[in-house]
């Protein structure tokens, strides 16, 4: 057997080089929908059979199938109906009354691209900073009675992580059912991981996507759970861009405080930002929440203009590009302005075109990205990019001073879209991601304040500026930007 293997191994490989080779293309032609994506697959599967197909075994394979919890709120839809909601055709009367028909179309794609509805009856209060965040997240523990259910990419096993198991530990000796799920991935953001500090408190805990076959989850190992979601007692919740880290307290971390902002959400969308986070809890442990302490009691906000309020979510499995799709409508509909800002922006071609479009329709575009990024790399790539977007007629601006990892969007002061997702393709097409849409007009307004106080000590980037670096730099940043989808 040895002689054989040592006389005939050439023609040995060859034969597995082609099997594989031949699998990974016909896997890749079969699954893209990216005719650009399974070109280049096919592409590096047939110069290099072996290595290609094991890169894409790993980094290519970017859709989880997996059992999913039922979408349904679990409460009873009839006496939310009868009590709380407006019926269909007058939410529909009211937002083309208020908002336009345009917002109307917008709604019809949440619709048809999201798995749950845009309802009215919510309360969303801002978050500005960390101290803020964490202060009222950790309240909200604390006054827990019934249940816990926190999802996060990052927890960190630092000052502020160590805070959260306190109050968690607190809220398991109270006799409240608790569960905690931390990215695999986040969870290792911090050496020793804080999963440590967790069990000794008793809290359940797990990691997303963390089976571990020599240091990878296979075929999965580029796919994360970038969501942050909070429920207490199914009455309210706490979502946004904030991870659990001591660089986001000023407390903490004094002048070094990096921002961000996150949300503490009531209303009917309490129950469907519980049920994507009982989905990931359910792919990961197998155990479904259900049971009268989980049971959705929403807590109303005053009476008024009814905040229409829709979760997004999106990832690699039938929520792909959910996120990627509604905003594109949300760009095609803007009549007078779109200001956002992200920490990554790194979009794609369809999403810079949607933007360039609106802006020579005359739609103001204003981009603000941080002046110094916490990923390097990131940066560079982001700045390769952004003649594509100046020479259309968008303007983009860096904050001066700490690193902001805030993800906010405006369009037209009156339909806002906050949460997790950063315009990169990480967020558009791997990651796990939850959002929010807004279509309110005093929210909004918030937003766009948020966003203008940025702007406030923001310098312009323009295109004279960027063309007047040295080659050397220009060449490494685009060099950057082809790897902009994995980074």
């Amino acid at each position: 057997m040895l002689e054989t293997l040592a006389t005939h191994w050439p023609h040995i490989l060859a034969i597995i080089s082609v099997v594989m080779s031949t699998v990974g293309i016909v896997h890749a032609v079969m699954t893209k929908d990216d005719v650009r994506a399974a070109t280049g697959w096919v592409g590096v599967m047939v110069l290099s059979p072996i290595l290609g197909v094991l890169i894409y075994a790993v980094a290519g394979i970017n859709r989880i199938r997996r059992a999913t919890i039922s979408a349904q709120r679990p409460f009873a839809d009839g006496v939310v109906s009868a009590k709380h909601q407006l019926d269909v055709a007058a939410e529909e009367a009211l937002i083309a009354e208020r908002y336009g028909q345009r917002f109307m179309g917008l709604r019809t794609l949440g619709d048809r691209v999201a798995r749950r509805t845009l309802n009215p009856g919510n309360g969303i209060e801002m978050l500005e900073t960390g101290d803020e965040a964490y202060a009222a997240m950790c309240a909200a523990i604390d006054g827990a009675e019934r249940s816990v259910l926190l999802e996060t990419y990052i927890f960190d096993n630092d000052a502020v992580g160590l805070l959260f198991v306190e109050s968690l530990a607190g809220a398991v000796r109270r006799g409240v059912i608790v569960r905690v799920l931390i990215d695999a991935v986040g969870a290792r953001y911090s050496v020793p991981s804080i999963l440590g500090h967790l069990r000794k408190a008793d809290i359940p805990a797990d990691v997303f996507n963390g089976n571990i076959v020599m240091g990878l989850r296979l075929p999965y190992a580029n796919l994360r759970t970038h969501r942050k979601i909070l429920v207490v007692d199914g009455a309210v919740a706490f979502t946004g861009g904030m991870n659990i880290r001591k660089g986001f307290s000023a407390e903490f971390a004094g002048s070094n405080t990096a921002k961000d902002t996150h949300f503490r959400v009531t209303g009917p969308v309490v129950a469907d930002l519980f049920s994507i986070a009982a989905e990931d809890w359910r792919f990961t442990t197998n155990e479904a929440l259900q049971g009268d302490a989980w049971r959705i009691i929403p807590l109303w906000p005053a009476p008024g203009v009814p905040m229409l309020v829709r979760a997004v979510a999106s990832g690699p499995d039938a929520s792909n590009e959910t996120n990627h799709k509604l905003l594109i409508g949300a760009f095609s509909v803007a009549g007078k302005s779109i200001r956002l800002m992200s920490p990554y922006f790194l979009p794609d071609r369809e999403l810079i075109s949607a933007l360039i479009t609106a802006a020579r329709r005359g739609v103001e575009i204003d981009i603000v990205v941080p002046a110094v990024n916490n990923l390097f790399l990131v940066d560079r790539a982001m700045t390769a990019q952004f003649d594509q977007v100046l020479k259309n007629y968008c303007r983009v601006w860096r904050t001066e001073g700490p690193f902001d990892h805030s993800k906010l969007l405006s369009i037209d002061g009156v339909w806002a879209y906050v949460g997790s997702s950063n315009l990169d393709a990480r967020s558009l097409r791997l990651n796990f991601e939850i959002d929010l849409e807004i279509l309110d007009a005093g929210f909004a307004s918030q937003i766009e304040a948020r966003i203008g106080a940025a702007l406030a000590s923001a310098v312009p980037v323009t295109l004279e500026a960027l063309r007047a670096r040295p080659f050397l730099t220009r060449l490494f940043d685009r060099v950057m930007w082809l790897g902009s989808p994995y980074l």
